[in-house]
């Protein structure tokens, strides 16, 4: 049973906070967030802790600064952590090995959560584990709500919302594109990567990106019928996007939206035909075949156990990333194009662009805050909901509406019909 608001000491609590992505969401909440948000930084190291502490008073004296909770990742302490807030933001990756009891811990006690995973295959077993647990609870549970998958299912929603009040039509296709992105990718990024392959066998990863994968309900194949060039080439043109290839985010995004289609009224809002389908905008067909077969080949490399060894000693080590200086030169680009369900040759399109100038991980940092104070202080269909593994869409225009105020730029448009 969820534990009584007033029983909670704080309103948000960040779990790894001195980690990479964990730095730069503890410096927007300081910057950005309501100052009388009632918070505390967690994590095993005192000491860090301390540190990080110490550097966000300097960012905005006049907050109240957040209180330290030293906390390991055991049952008893997850239990007592998530007992004391609100909502908990979690950034201790990689997910399949850390992030388990912490989803445990927040759905048993009522408390709302979020992390930025992009590993399909755990988020299948905690909505197999716990989606009844936190529903139960009243748990708002929202994973991939960074880079991935927060653009592509908030850039889908936006559009079929656009499409419903403009031309009366559910979606019949949703085309999403990786247009633009400078930066490396951090330590915990590359870690999560490495350790997939040794954790999961082919078989279970292959079963956990299937497009249906994580919806609540059957879904159906694409009513995209590929050119012989995406079939032999994986490349495929569409206009205002581009030329357009295999994207390394597309399955867990595509899997997250076929989730946001299922929440939403079993594929009543979204539309009975819908699909969606993700790519990355590339210079030719040339460049795209070559992007395609790269990803291929790295991914066969990652099957075997010596190539990972040797890749673990190469990367930066998780919690290391781009300087300030670095990633401040940074940025990245989404647009989506959403297609009517309409018996016409020529059906109503509209267009949507986000972008964000700054680090990658500024950006996943910034939608972890934005989604933590509107869970805490908006209506949202996930609170209609209430609770369970729940996605970024079902937090809705006004989770966009606080990303425009910090700087993320979101632009639908309908294109003439």
């Amino acid at each position: 049973m969820e534990i009584a608001s007033q029983d909670r000491v704080y309103e948000l609590v960040l779990f790894g906070a001195t980690g990479y992505t964990g730095q730069k969401c503890a410096e927007h909440i300081t910057t950005h967030l309501p100052s009388n948000l009632k918070w505390a930084i967690a994590g095993r190291s005192a000491s860090k802790l301390e540190a990080l502490a110490s550097r966000l008073s300097t960012l905005n004296p006049d907050r109240v600064q957040p209180d330290i909770q030293v906390t390991e990742l055991k049952r008893e302490d997850l239990d007592s952590l998530a007992r004391k807030t609100k909502l908990v933001i979690n950034t201790v990756g990689p997910y399949h090995i850390y992030g388990t009891p912490v989803v445990e811990a927040c759905a048993i006690n009522g408390t709302h959560y979020l992390d930025v995973t992009g590993e399909s295959v755990w988020v299948l077993e905690i909505v197999q584990k716990y989606h009844e647990k936190a529903k139960a609870s009243g748990a708002i549970i929202i994973p991939e709500i960074g880079i991935e998958s927060a653009p592509a299912d908030l850039l889908t929603w936006s559009l079929a919302t656009v499409i419903r009040e403009h031309a009366s039509a559910s979606l019949k296709e949703l085309i999403y594109s990786l247009h633009s992105i400078s930066g490396s990718l951090s330590g915990g990024t590359l870690s999560t990567i490495l350790n997939l392959a040794d954790r999961y066998s082919v078989t279970e990863l292959h079963e956990a990106t299937k497009p249906w994968a994580l919806s609540p309900v059957p879904g159906h194949p694409s009513s995209h019928a590929p050119s012989l060039t995406e079939r032999i080439l994986g490349v495929r043109y569409v206009p205002d996007l581009g030329v357009l290839t295999t994207s390394p985010q597309g399955t867990a995004d595509r899997v997250i939206v076929h989730r946001s289609w299922g929440l939403m009224g079993g594929g009543s809002f979204y539309g009975p035909k819908f699909y969606f389908s993700g790519y990355m905008r590339t210079r030719n067909t040339i460049t795209g075949a070559i992007i395609r077969i790269a990803f291929a080949l790295g991914f066969f490399c990652l099957l075997f156990p010596p190539i990972r060894w040797l890749l673990k000693r190469l990367v930066y080590e998780p919690g290391q990333g781009d300087s300030r200086d670095v990633s401040a030169r940074d940025h990245i680009e989404y647009r989506a194009m959403g297609i009517a369900d309409q018996a016409d040759p020529n059906p109503q399109r509209a267009i949507a662009r986000m972008r964000y100038d700054g680090g990658n991980y500024h950006v996943s940092g910034i939608f972890l805050a934005q989604a933590a104070i509107t869970i805490l202080r908006e209506d949202t269909l996930a609170k209609k909901l209430g609770g369970g593994i729940l996605t970024p869409a079902t937090l809705g225009q006004a989770f966009i509406d606080n990303l425009k105020k910090a700087g993320v730029t979101f632009e639908t448009r309908v294109l003439p019909h």
